[in-house]
């Protein structure tokens, strides 16, 4: 991929992590952290690899993205947004009665595949998906996106079984492994170790990058739509939780607090003054 579309897509990151905190903080409801260190890869998802159509979203064919950790629906409705899936102006009604960006993604919202909210049940669903593809022979790839801290749920290990089993090389999950959970650091709540070795002990192929460096990102997913052995791939995402903000990152407070008048305007001062040549 030319540098010049890298930057494009780097400055896409950078405005929608000041759409994400909008929306947190016009609702002082929802989850900024996670947010905020799942962008990077979301931009480089729906910008660059996804075969979907915003005017259709419902279309056959299109290629499939669970977003597993679904507290971290501004992220998701930040990009849709972005590509044309609804009017931008409805992100200003996020977590609202009678919205349809509701706190965790519903079906009723254009571009969601998946109902997300229960940890460790959004990879369970992309294995079925891609499962049903390829019996009814579709091309579509299925992605998901789990986190670190849900990596502790016993369902994502039993999906991770199966898909190996299945040979679900349709199947491409992307951990975002961003260091912290609800209540403070994974390594310290429980640690999920060296989570390359053990998904390729469990027969996947793993490729293991930066977060936020896009040309990582777009690398990656470009190797990961190309394994055709018979094997699902994970794309282990190492990033930062509340990634751009400092008084966010890796501060687990900020998992589901929102910003107040002050940390909102310190934090959109600080997203400005990022350099998108040198982020990552």
């Amino acid at each position: 991929m030319a540098k010049e579309a890298v930057l494009e897509l780097k400055q896409k990151a950078k405005e929608l992590r000041k759409e994400i905190l909008t929306m947190v903080y016009h609702a002082q409801s929802g989850h900024p952290g996670g947010s905020l260190s799942a962008i990077d890869v979301m931009v480089g998802l729906y910008h660059y690899k996804l075969k979907v159509d915003p005017k259709n979203p419902l279309w056959g064919d299109r290629d499939r993205f669970v977003l597993s950790k679904g507290h971290c629906s501004p992220a998701i409705y930040a990009v849709l947004a972005d590509r044309g899936f609804f009017p931008k102006s409805e992100l200003g009604s996020y977590r609202k009665i009678n919205s349809m960006l509701q706190g965790h993604p519903e079906l009723s919202t254009p571009g969601i595949d998946f109902a997300g909210g229960a940890l460790g049940q959004g990879i369970c669903f992309a294995l079925g998906i891609a499962l049903a593809c390829r019996l009814d022979r579709k091309s579509c790839s299925v992605y998901a996106m789990i986190g670190d801290g849900e990596a502790q749920e016993g369902a994502v290990w039993e999906a991770s079984m199966a898909a190996s089993f299945y040979k679900l090389e349709n199947l491409i999950v992307i951990l975002d492994k961003n260091q912290v959970q609800q209540t403070g650091k994974v390594k310290d709540v429980m640690d999920i170790g060296n989570a390359g070795l053990k998904w390729k002990a469990f027969g996947w192929n793993v490729i293991d990058i930066n977060g936020h460096d896009m040309s990582q990102i777009v690398k990656a997913l470009d190797k990961a739509s190309k394994m055709k052995n018979k094997k699902p791939t994970i794309i282990i995402s190492n990033t930062i939780k509340g990634k751009g903000v400092s008084f966010m990152e890796l501060n687990h407070k900020f998992h589901g607090k929102t910003p107040n008048d002050e940390e909102y305007n310190k934090a959109i001062e600080e997203i400005d003054k990022i350099d998108v040549k040198k982020f990552r």
